[in-house]
C-alpha cells in the first residue's frame, strides 16, 4: 500500500462508517472483532434485535436484546438508520451522527445484511461498504456446519440465502476472500487505513478502483 502520508495519525478515525456484509459463516464476526482489537480509532455499533441471545452472546456487547415491542416503538420513532426481519426476527441499526463521530476521532463498523447496507448507503455521506466473501459456497456449508449452531433446514435455508447475497456484492466498494484469517485481518486493515487516508485527501481524489482481495493481497 506504500508509505503513509506524513501526519495521519493511523489510530484517529475520520468518522467513516464501515458496513460489512457476508453470508452467514464466512468469518465476518471474526474478522471484525480482530481488527478491533488491532486498529485503533473504530468502535462497533451495536445492533437490535428481537431474537434470543445465543449461549456466548452478551447484552451490549453482540447486540441490545429487545422486546418486539420496544422494536415496533424504536420503528415508529424513526430511530433506525436501518432495519429489516430475518427469519422470524428483527434486526436494526440504530442512527448515527456522522460528525460527532469524526468530532470523537472515531470510525464505525457495522455489520449489516445487503438490503441494510443499501438503505444505509442511502442515508450516509461517509460510508465504506466492503463484502466478505467465503472462498467457495462448499468451505461456507462446511463452515456453517462446523460451528454446530443451526439444525439441517436452518443450514440449507442460509446457502441458498447466501447465493442471493453474493449476487449483491458487486455494488460494494471492497471485496474481501476470508480464505487464511490471519491474511484477511491483514487485509481488512489496510482497507480501513487506506480509506482514511483518502478521506484526508483535499480534493477528494480516489485513489485506484475496486479490487477483489483474497488473503492478504489484491487479484
Amino acid at each position: 500500500m506504500g508509505q503513509e502520508p506524513e501526519g495521519l495519525d493511523q489510530g484517529k478515525g475520520r468518522g467513516l462508517v464501515f458496513i460489512l456484509s457476508a453470508p452467514s459463516g464466512a468469518g465476518k464476526t471474526t474478522l471484525i472483532r480482530r481488527v478491533l482489537e488491532e486498529l485503533p480509532g473504530l468502535r462497533f455499533s451495536v445492533s437490535y434485535t428481537t431474537r434470543p441471545p445465543r449461549a456466548n452472546e452478551r447484552e451490549g456487547v453482540d447486540y441490545h436484546f429487545v422486546t418486539p415491542e420496544v422494536f415496533r416503538k424504536m420503528i415508529e420513532g424513526d430511530q433506525f438508520l436501518e432495519w429489516a426481519e430475518v427469519l422470524g426476527h428483527y434486526y436494526g441499526t440504530a442512527r448515527i451522527q456522522e460528525e460527532a463521530l469524526r468530532e470523537e476521532g472515531i470510525d464505525l463498523i457495522l455489520d449489516i445484511d445487503p438490503q441494510g447496507a443499501r438503505q444505509a448507503k442511502a442515508k450516509l455521506r461517509n460510508a465504506v461498504l466492503i463484502f466478505v466473501l467465503p472462498p467457495s459456497l462448499e468451505v461456507l456449508r462446511e463452515r456453517l456446519v462446523g460451528r454446530g449452531l443451526d439444525s439441517h433446514e436452518t443450514i440449507q435455508f442460509r446457502l441458498a440465502h447466501a447465493k442471493e447475497d453474493l449476487k449483491e456484492a458487486h455494488w460494494y466498494d471492497h471485496l474481501l476472500v476470508n480464505d487464511r484469517i490471519e491474511d484477511a485481518v491483514k487485509r481488512l486493515k489496510s482497507i480501513m487505513v487506506e480509506e482514511r487516508r483518502k478521506k484526508e485527501d483535499p480534493y477528494g481524489e480516489s485513489h485506484g478502483g475496486r479490487l477483489l482481495e483474497r488473503g492478504g493481497e489484491p487479484v
